[in-house]
């Protein structure tokens, strides 16, 4: 001591004031832990990835939890605030969060994301959101991004949700790179996921048009969190919240994502678009429009429940939420097939994991056995198979189930049918007269007061509506190959109630255009003279299309569908196959939308029009849509991405593509390009 000041012991020759010296122990303390942070690379932390048993967890919970809160209040003592950068620290979290995440059970990463908000840690991240200095910044939003669980979620609500939407708005207007998109839209995909203020407070501050821009995005991570997000808003969100989404298309948005080749980012746009068509009808109406319900049940068929999963983030290893769960479960009774579908392949998804951690009571706790019981007994062929799955997955009872394949049942399978929706007392006339899924299908209200002796005129209706019911959902595979039952379906899903009348007197896709008023009233028994002639303008339909898009289906189906969206929202008409129609009537009802076009847009991409090539007979379908629209005189727009070279030769009958003006394709110049396109629409019509 000299003249009762502390010596520095690093500046002998210079006596320091009491401040320097405070300043320059607070230098040895944060280096010191600043060292023993960056140096430690978590080998225990990696060896329990593998295998964890509950001591080796409870071990890592006190010897991380105390080293977080030391850290945390080494970072938060205002005396070292000025010292060098805290975000090398942070990031060091950061590692040691996604590793704990990463331990089986995810018990580890759910206690120490609990400590860093009891800990204040999760108040020092969501101040550094709104920080100038940009790694600090990025690395607190992507430790916050990491720790939103449910109560770190509450947490953000109460004391500074706008400050963390803040960064995530940030990085849409800045040029940011691929982690920084990851980061916001991974935010936006959990705050999404909590309650209904919470939804609509991010909405307002900008968080919906956020994720609505990063569609433009090709990385595949951020287009999985963005679908994500918009799967959580639309169960999560409430009326306001699904009502903004369909004030901003997002129906639309979807469809230009469920061609992705990525599965998840598939099955989250679906699962989204399922969700809001059950809450709202009006959305319904628009997604149906899109056809986009159409790829759904393919997707279904393809892919097995219980080995399909989100892997990338490590939470949903545990499958999702009982909250979340809980909110599926109204979608297991839309009117809407393709969602009740996709729901009862979540749930049997979900079954199959919980099953794997021994947690399938949650299935108890929310109330999904009736509804799956239900779904069992009365869903169509795919959900009524995926619910009896879900069942014996979480060790439940599944009841009889009956084949959709109505005009096969036995007398037994009526029998069950009757006892099933309440006509127990009728079942045995039912079967005393040997009525089988044939002759069922064939009843009328005469036959069941004369014959099945049903006396009471409302029992009456009341089997007769079921038996529409059935009518509606029943597969006639077997009795209709050219898929009459689908074109009946299109035009309105109550006409399905016709299909085997018309099997029956002889009709099908092949012969349906030769159908008059006269035919249908007499031969197939329908009386509804505005039935008749729906269906009969249907078959005729002479509506005009604006826009035509041909595309390769291999790799142009993204393209096609993002011009769909665009040029839909500026009110332009536009058909585009979603599933590529096969020959015989569909594909002659393919060239008719064609012809009756006035644009054709033509997506040209990598080796597109390579099957033209040598193809003199026009088999290949691309091929065979251009001549058509040369043939028709359509104004022909070609679209050209950047990877995209024409042949060194074309056939005779479509060499004159190459005059053609076309119009650049940019990702980065979306809106532009569309303008381009609309130009040459409205310069051809002029």
């Amino acid at each position: 001591m000299l003249g009762g000041l502390p010596i520095c012991p690093f500046k002998s020759s210079h006596i320091m004031s009491l401040s320097e010296c405070k300043i320059s122990t607070a230098n040895i303390m944060i280096k010191c832990v600043k060292d023993n942070l960056l140096n430690i690379e978590f080998e225990d932390l990696d060896m329990m990835q593998n295998f964890a048993n509950n001591a080796d967890v409870e071990n890592a919970i006190q010897k991380y939890s105390l080293y977080l809160e030391n850290t945390i209040k080494v970072l938060l003592d205002s005396e070292y605030a000025h010292l060098g950068s805290p975000y090398e620290v942070i990031d060091k979290i950061f590692d040691m969060i996604c590793k704990a995440w990463a331990v089986p059970n995810c018990k580890l990463g759910y206690w120490l994301c609990n400590k860093l908000r009891n800990c204040g840690g999760l108040d020092l991240l969501i101040n550094n959101c709104v920080s100038k200095d940009q790694n600090l910044q990025f690395s607190s939003a992507r430790l916050l991004e990491q720790c939103l669980i449910t109560g770190n979620r509450e947490y953000v609500l109460e004391k500074g949700v706008d400050k963390v939407v803040h960064v995530v708005c940030e990085y849409k207007t800045q040029i940011s790179s691929v982690d920084k998109y990851n980061v916001s839209t991974g935010i936006l995909e959990n705050l999404f996921k909590h309650k209904e203020i919470m939804s609509i407070d991010v909405i307002q501050i900008g968080g919906l048009d956020v994720l609505l821009y990063e569609f433009r995005n090709r990385d595949i991570v951020t287009l999985e969190h963005c679908v994500s997000a918009l799967a959580n808003l639309s169960l999560y969100g409430g009326p306001e919240s699904q009502d903004y989404m369909i004030k901003h298309n997002v129906p639309q948005w979807l469809f230009t994502i469920v061609f992705n080749t990525n599965v998840n980012i598939k099955y989250y746009a679906f699962l989204a678009i399922v969700v809001l068509i059950t809450n709202n009808e009006e959305d319904e109406i628009t997604v149906k429009k899109s056809k986009s319900l159409n790829l759904i049940n393919p997707f279904i068929i393809t892919h097995k429940s219980t080995n399909f999963a989100k892997p990338n983030l490590v939470p949903h290893t545990l499958g999702q939420s009982q909250n979340w769960l809980k909110k599926l479960i109204p979608v297991l009774s839309s009117s809407s097939e393709e969602a009740c579908n996709l729901a009862a392949f979540h749930f049997c998804m979900d079954a199959g994991i919980k099953k794997q951690l021994g947690m399938t009571s949650i299935f108890r706790a929310i109330n999904v056995i009736g509804p799956l019981k239900k779904l069992a007994i009365d869903g169509n062929f795919i959900s009524s198979k995926l619910a009896a799955k879900t069942l014996r997955l979480i060790g439940e009872d599944v009841p009889y189930q009956l084949s959709q394949e109505v005009p096969l049942w036995s007398v037994d399978d009526v029998h069950e049918w009757a006892k099933r929706f309440g006509f127990r007392e009728y079942a045995n006339d039912l079967s005393a007269n040997l009525v089988d899924g044939d002759l069922l299908l064939q009843l009328t209200e005469k036959n069941l007061e004369d014959d099945i002796k049903i006396q009471n005129g409302i029992t009456r209706k009341r089997f007769i509506r079921e038996l529409d019911k059935l009518k509606k959902t029943a597969d006639y595979s077997s009795k209709d190959p050219t898929g009459l039952h689908l074109f009946l379906n299109s035009i309105e899903p109550t006409y399905t109630v016709y299909t085997y009348p018309m099997l029956n007197a002889g009709i099908n896709m092949n012969t349906i255009r030769n159908l008059t008023e006269d035919k249908l009233a007499v031969n197939c028994g329908i009386a509804n003279r505005v039935h008749l002639s729906h269906i009969l303008n249907s078959i005729n339909n002479d509506e005009t299309t604006d826009v035509f898009i041909s595309y390769r289906r291999s790799n142009g189906s993204q393209l096609a569908s993002l011009l769909k969206v665009y040029l839909e929202i500026r009110d332009y008409r536009v058909f585009i196959d979603v599933v590529r129609l096969k020959n015989g009537y569909f594909g002659h009802n393919l060239l008719k939308h064609l012809k009756r076009a006035k644009n054709f847009v033509l997506v040209l991409t990598k080796n597109s029009l390579d099957k033209c090539v040598g193809d003199n007979r026009c088999h290949d379908w691309v091929h065979k849509e251009i001549v058509t629209a040369m043939q028709n005189q359509l104004n022909i727009i070609p679209i050209i991405v950047d990877n995209f070279s024409w042949p060194d030769t074309l056939p005779e009958d479509i060499r004159n593509l190459r005059t053609y003006n076309v119009v650049q394709w940019s990702h980065e110049s979306q809106d532009k390009c569309v303008d381009a396109i609309e130009k040459a629409i409205r310069n051809h019509s002029n």
